[in-house]
């Protein structure tokens, strides 16, 4: 089976970055549409409007209407066509990343994505996570090109709420055991056939960043102050999970997320449901049981959740979880063992069962 990488051609990180954007959106074409939302506009829109006058860009601004629907790449494309712009830049959380790479995938140019907080590994991937318009996953765009500039400007994700960059320790958590799931499957990776070996090593390198550096950046991160471990750590999640992510593969951790989204009303976080998946992952996984509750510790200490009712999963919903979990597309069938629904149900609750015990 064929092996690929894929990745955007340039990432850019530290306090101020915002400050060059103007400039880099114009190496990329002569009139940017900035999608964006109101929260965002209010804390760097000054930023972003200096940045682009110093460097003569001319943008228009299109918001974000709430949710990464096909309505709303289309409604967006519409706005980008008739203001004939030929860059797009994505400015704030990964759904509005995602319209972002909906919206190019449609018009062509460049993409440039800038991510407001570090909740996500989206803006260095070439996927779109598509929803209905009452937040239940439709399906995923995975686009033929991936952004042509990743720019994140600590000074703004560390001031950005807690909980968001908690969550996306979450997701990144999972980088590593997903990979090596998938790698012994023999499964299927976004950027195309089998995992390469440089994505697993990304990956297992984003879980070793983590272990090593996210609970000082969890203590730092909120009050605007940039550390060392905080600048590690959003590398972690942003480029190292992204790329793992793609060329690594995606198993059951993410699946059990898609499962709480097709089967519940919960305020949980991507990051937050796919911390829960890791866990079912790992129980599934048969590894012993001091692993499993190391993680479930770790996690558990930067705040994490680690119950079903820590994502708002009753009991009486489980089952529906693990059949939301399976279908054509899921990324449970890169999980080796050819795992049942059932199975999945008893992983679930045994994770709860460890989870609970730490409380």
């Amino acid at each position: 089976m064929k092996r690929s990488f894929v990745s955007p051609p340039r990432y850019l990180q530290g306090p101020g970055a915002l400050d060059e954007l103007g400039r880099h959106v114009n190496d990329l074409g002569g009139r940017a549409l900035l999608v964006t939302d109101d929260v965002v506009v209010d804390v760097v829109g000054a930023d972003v409007d200096r940045s682009f006058s110093a460097a003569g860009t001319a943008y228009h601004t299109a918001l974000f209407g709430g949710e990464c629907t096909e309505d709303e790449i289309a409604r967006l494309t519409e706005v980008a066509r008739s203001e004939e712009t030929d860059v797009v830049v994505g400015m704030g959380g990964g759904k509005v990343i995602d319209v972002a790479k909906g919206i190019r995938g449609q018009t062509g140019g460049g993409l440039v994505t800038v991510p407001t907080v570090a909740s996500t590994d989206a803006p260095t991937s070439g996927l779109s996570v598509v929803y209905t318009d009452d937040g239940h996953i439709a399906g995923g765009l995975v686009h033929r090109e991936r952004p042509d500039l990743v720019l994140v400007d600590t000074a703004v994700i560390a001031s950005a709420p807690r909980r968001w960059f908690v969550s996306g320790v979450g997701d990144a958590l999972a980088t590593r055991f997903e990979a090596e799931a998938t790698m012994k499957s023999g499964g299927q990776t976004f950027a195309g056939g089998r995992p390469s070996q440089a994505g697993v090593a990304l990956a297992e390198r984003c879980y070793d960043v983590l272990r090593t550096h996210a609970p000082a950046a969890v203590d730092a991160a909120g009050d605007g102050t940039v550390t060392e471990a905080l600048e590690e750590t959003v590398e972690a999640i942003v480029l190292l999970s992204g790329l793992g992510f793609e060329n690594g593969g995606l198993a059951a951790a993410h699946a059990v997320h898609d499962g709480i989204v097709a089967a519940t009303e919960t305020t949980a976080t991507h990051g937050e449901k796919v911390c829960l998946g890791l866990l079912t992952q790992l129980v599934l996984e048969r590894r012993p049981d001091e692993t499993v509750r190391e993680v479930a510790r770790f996690a558990h200490d930067l705040g994490l959740p680690v119950t079903l009712a820590d994502v708002g999963v009753a009991a009486g919903r489980v089952e529906a979880v693990a059949e939301g979990a399976f279908g054509d597309e899921s990324s449970i069938h890169n999980q080796p063992g050819d795992p049942t629904p059932s199975a999945v149900v008893d992983a679930l609750y045994a994770a709860d069962e460890l989870g609970r015990s730490l409380e």
